[in-house]
């Protein structure tokens, strides 16, 4: 699978794709999800992800779905091109938590070309979850109803940081 650099903070569109939560998302499930993950219970793979401000500096964090396929691990935005995807690609990584457990890490953004699998395997993993933002999408879609949708939902290849 070929993977591509990660983009300028530009490169996603003004008019990017992006479904916001909603109360009970943001207020309940997310705020368990992360409570859970911080306690060093991971649900489904969940991590909760930390990612310095593009702008501020300021670290943020989000519950995230860590997906491992083929040995390589990826964290794939459901809800498209959200404030974690532009501050990742802004910064380039940033850190993984599941209990007192820190992984520091970069990413590499995967070309929509090349997402089709990717995005398969989360549907199959996780599409109960997240299956509404996928436009009807799901695991037994064929790779061009996938590519179609690819540019609506990032992907970053999580790789190892660089030791200091």
């Amino acid at each position: 699978m070929s993977t591509t650099p990660a983009p300028s903070p530009a490169a996603a569109p003004a008019a990017a794709h992006v479904i916001e939560p909603g109360w009970f998302t943001v207020n309940v499930v997310n705020r368990s999800v992360a409570w859970l993950t911080r306690r060093g219970i991971s649900v489904w793979g969940s991590r909760v992800l930390a990612v310095k401000g593009r702008k501020s500096g300021a670290w943020r964090t989000t519950p995230v779905n860590v997906l491992t396929l083929d040995g390589e691990r990826y964290l794939v935005a459901p809800r498209g091109h959200v404030q974690w995807t532009r501050n990742i690609r802004a910064v380039g990584g940033g850190e993984l938590h599941l209990g007192k457990h820190v992984e520091p890490f970069t990413v590499t953004e995967v070309g929509d070309d090349a997402k089709a699998d990717v995005l398969r395997a989360y549907l199959k993993r996780w599409k109960a979850e997240v299956g509404v933002f996928f436009a009807g999408v799901g695991p037994d879609s064929t790779d061009e109803e996938l590519r179609a949708i690819a540019p609506r939902h990032p992907v970053f290849r999580i790789d190892a940081a660089p030791h200091a």
